[in-house]
């Protein structure tokens, strides 16, 4: 299995863009897929650059319902003329941030006829499955950090019910990818007990060198209970990472526009 990161909060290379948010080509044995689709159409710039056809991608996974990682979508339904982009229910809901502001898909795609809507389950094949683990109660309580979603115009916290993974099983590995982790990083190890994981802790607000060190080191304490290698990157912060590396050492890896995991 090969992973290529077509969009980043930094890039490897001075040739790619970035910008705050992920998009990640995966080609595994039986699959070309795309895994989000960045904040804009610079992911398929990347991927030119980086020698990735999107139009030979034969399906697309939306990990939640943020613009950061859909702002793309329109441009790869353009360049791909046939893969399905799988989304789950939630995710055309009205998505704000704290300020209010918001941070949702663009209704604009919410129709078309490519989208498929998908409940909190769903094996693709034996090698692809989309989970939500919405059933799961026993997790450590995530904080939404004031993010809203509008209902008849009543603002309520999100729980991330929208927030889906991609667990892919290849040989003996299984590797899960998530976008932003919403649910709690610890949480959704734990679930879905990968040998690798690829996407954001959603750490990126916490402060390391104050009041959250504590909390970062616990996290990184439990993070390593897991018998699993970890590639993050976007919301984790570069502050975090830094934090997080020191105590994981070669069980955490960082992630850029133009980096290429081979699993």
């Amino acid at each position: 299995m090969i992973v290529r990161v077509l969009m980043e909060n930094a890039a490897e290379h001075p040739l790619l863009a970035a910008e705050h948010g992920l998009s990640l080509y995966i080609e595994t044995d039986r699959h070309k897929i795309l895994f989000d689709a960045g904040q804009s159409e610079a992911f398929a710039d990347n991927a030119m650059r980086m020698g990735v056809d999107l139009s030979g991608v034969d399906l697309c996974v939306l990990s939640h319902g943020h613009y950061d990682h859909s702002g793309g979508l329109a441009r790869f339904l353009e360049i791909n003329d046939h893969a399905p982009v799988y989304v789950h229910e939630r995710a055309f809901e009205a998505h704000h941030n704290a300020s209010g502001k918001y941070i949702g898909v663009a209704s604009s795609l919410a129709e078309h006829p490519r989208i498929i809507r998908v409940g909190d389950r769903v094996e693709l094949d034996s090698e692809l499955l989309l989970c939500t683990c919405n059933d799961r109660i026993d997790g450590v309580p995530a904080s939404a950090r004031g993010m809203t979603v509008c209902e008849n115009g009543v603002h309520r916290q999100d729980n991330f019910l929208h927030e889906q993974y991609l667990v892919i099983t290849e040989g003996d590995k299984r590797v899960a990818v998530s976008g932003c982790s919403h649910k709690g990083i610890l949480n959704i190890v734990r679930w879905l007990s990968p040998d690798v994981l690829i996407g954001g802790f959603h750490f990126m607000k916490l402060d390391p060198a104050g009041e959250d060190a504590a909390y970062l080191s616990s996290a990184a304490d439990a993070l390593l209970t897991q018998p699993c290698v970890y590639y993050t990157g976007h919301c984790t912060g570069e502050d975090a990472f830094t934090f997080l590396k020191a105590r994981m050492g070669e069980r955490l890896h960082g992630i850029h526009a133009g980096t290429v995991i081979q699993i």
